[in-house]
C-alpha cells in the first residue's frame, strides 16, 4: 500500500519538474524551432516514460470502453491544451501566460465538489482561497501590455482544457491504473503530431542544431515527466486539494527561476502573488485530510 504522502512526493515533484519547464518553454522557438515542431518533439518525449511504467507495470494495460474513452478525453485535452500553449508561448509572455493557465483548479474545484463530493478540512480550504486570490496576481502589471490580443485567449483556452483535464484524470483513476492513463496520453499526443507537421511552415527557415529540437527535448522532457508524477498525484490524492497546489506551485517555481536565472524582477503586486502562493502550497501540503482511506483502497486493483 502506498504511504499516505505518496500524492505530495508527486504532486510537489510536478511543481519542480513544470516550474523550470515553464521558464524555459519559449526558448526554442526564439531559437528559430517552430512551436509545431516543439509540439512534435513534445509528444516524442512521452513515449520513455510510457514505457518505462507500462513495464513496470507488467504490461498490464487497461482496454475496457470505459478505460479507453477516460484515456483519450484526458489525452486529448492534455495534448489540444498543449498545442494551443506552444502557440501562445510565442506570442506573449511566459510570466503571464502561466499564470493564467493556472487558474485552472477553479474549473477542477468546481466540478470535484458538485460531482464527486469532494472535501477537504479547513486547512486546505484556507490554502485554496489563498491559491485563487495568488493566481491572478501574476498577472497584474500596470502600464505592461497585458490587454495581449490572442494570447490571451490562447491561454483560456488552455486554461479551460487543463481544468477539464484534471477533473477526468481523478475520475479516470478509479477505473483504471495510472500507467494506462499515462499511456492513453502518450498516444493521444502523438495522434496529433501529423496536425502539427501540417501546420508548419516548411518554407521558413527551420534551425536544426543544438538549440533547436535538442534544446527543445531537454526542456519538454521535464514537461513530459511532470505529466507523470501529475497523474499518479491524482492517483492518490483528492482532486481538490491537488489540482490547487500544482497550480499555485508551478507559476511560483516559474517565478523564483525567473527571479535567479532569468534577472526578471517581479513588481510589488507579483512578490505579493508569490508569498500568497507559498503560503498556499504549505497548507495544501500539510492539509490531514487530504488523503481518504477509500480512495487509495479504490486502486488498489493496479497493483493485484
Amino acid at each position: 500500500m502506498p504511504s499516505s504522502r505518496t500524492w505530495l512526493l508527486n504532486a510537489l515533484a510536478t511543481v519542480v519538474l513544470w516550474g523550470i519547464w515553464g521558464a524555459f518553454s519559449g526558448l526554442s522557438p526564439q531559437h528559430g524551432f517552430p512551436e509545431t515542431l516543439v509540439y512534435c518533439v513534445w509528444a516524442l518525449t512521452m513515449v520513455p516514460p510510457a514505457l518505462i511504467v507500462l513495464a513496470q507495470a507488467r504490461w498490464r494495460l487497461d482496454t475496457n470502453p470505459r478505460a479507453i474513452a477516460y484515456g483519450l478525453t484526458v489525452g486529448l485535452l492534455g495534448a489540444g491544451g498543449q498545442m494551443v500553449l506552444f502557440y501562445a508561448v510565442t506570442r506573449g509572455p511566459a510570466y503571464l501566460i502561466f499564470p493564467v493557465i493556472s487558474l485552472s483548479p477553479v474549473v477542477t474545484i468546481a466540478l470535484s465538489f458538485l460531482f464527486m463530493g469532494e472535501r477537504t478540512g479547513r486547512l486546505g480550504a484556507v490554502g485554496i482561497v489563498l491559491a485563487l486570490l495568488a493566481l491572478p496576481t501574476f498577472d497584474f502589471a500596470p502600464g505592461g501590455d497585458t490587454s495581449g490580443g490572442t494570447w490571451l485567449w490562447m491561454a483560456l483556452v488552455v486554461m479551460a482544457c487543463w481544468g477539464l483535464q484534471a477533473y477526468f484524470m481523478k475520475s479516470a483513476n478509479h477505473v483504471m491504473s495510472g500507467e494506462s492513463i499515462f499511456f492513453y496520453m502518450t498516444v493521444t499526443g502523438l495522434a496529433l503530431v501529423p496536425v502539427a507537421l501540417t501546420l508548419t511552415d516548411f518554407s521558413r527557415a527551420i534551425n536544426y542544431g543544438a538549440d533547436g529540437p535538442w534544446l527543445a527535448a531537454g526542456i519538454q522532457v521535464l514537461n513530459a515527466i511532470g505529466a507523470l508524477t501529475l497523474v499518479f498525484a491524482f492517483r492518490y490524492g483528492k482532486a481538490i486539494i491537488v489540482a490547487p497546489l500544482t497550480n499555485a506551485g508551478a507559476p511560483l517555481a516559474t517565478a523564483i527561476i525567473s527571479l535567479v536565472a532569468l534577472g526578471v524582477m517581479p513588481g510589488s503586486i507579483k512578490l505579493v502573488g508569490i508569498g500568497l502562493a507559498l503560503a498556499a502550497s504549505l497548507m495544501l501540503a500539510f492539509e490531514p485530510d487530504s488523503v481518504d482511506d477509500e480512495e487509495i483502497a479504490s486502486e488498489a486493483f493496479a497493483s493485484q
